[in-house]
């Protein structure tokens, strides 16, 4: 079944085709399709490729080290698209991906995406001995994601680091630093709705 998906996604002969193609393929739950699904992120397709991000977020886990391994050298477009299935995700080989992607990238987008995904790493899959130091890279990262000149970015920022830290079973040192940027979001963020967002994860985590 996946390789006649896979055979209708190659052959597709026009756009509505292709898309409608993607969508079956990433509909399928075999392993068959990721490099079928991460081969059309690099067309100019954006609804095959939104289509392709659902399946490879579906897949889950086997679907990281493919796009990971698929990152360099691709063009911008299907980076992007992967940066936002990596997110969702939540696979910590993705981090490093994600905090570059989050500081970095041009497209407002990719880096609220990339923010959002920084707040749901799902670091039990980490090595326990990997894991303060990484999630201290992602709280600076989403401190400075805090500052974007999007508000959609410092929103997902506010959502990122009430994530984190209401993920964490003991009280860790940079939680009095959330708390200060929380306070300073609150007072001074020209967006109500980022502001409002920023007070909404200070009660959720109880920082006065």
């Amino acid at each position: 079944m996946a390789l006649e998906l896979i055979q209708a996604v190659e052959q597709a002969d026009s756009s509505e085709g292709l898309l409608n193609a993607v969508k079956a393929l990433a509909a399928t739950p075999s392993k068959q399709a990721i490099p079928t699904l991460i081969t059309v992120l690099g067309y100019n397709n954006p609804g095959a490729a939104v289509a392709a991000v659902d399946g490879l977020i579906k897949l889950g886990e086997p679907a990281v080290l493919p796009l990971l391994e698929q990152l360099d050298g691709y063009n911008y477009g299907a980076r992007a698209w992967a940066v936002r299935a990596l997110a969702a995700i939540g696979d910590p080989r993705g981090l490093e991906i994600l905090l570059d992607a989050a500081a970095n990238d041009f497209a407002l987008s990719v880096r609220r995406a990339a923010t959002r995904g920084l707040g749901t790493i799902c670091w039990e899959l980490m090595p326990a001995e990997q894991v303060l130091e990484a999630q201290i890279s992602a709280v600076k990262t989403l401190l400075q994601a805090s500052r974007d000149p999007e508000w959609v970015v410092r929103y997902a920022a506010a959502g990122g680091l009430q994530a984190l830290a209401g993920g964490v079973a003991v009280k860790p040192d940079w939680l009095a630093d959330v708390s200060a940027r929380f306070d300073e979001i609150v007072d001074r963020d020209e967006t109500a709705s980022v502001r409002a967002r920023a007070l909404l994860a200070k009660q959720r985590l109880s920082l006065g």
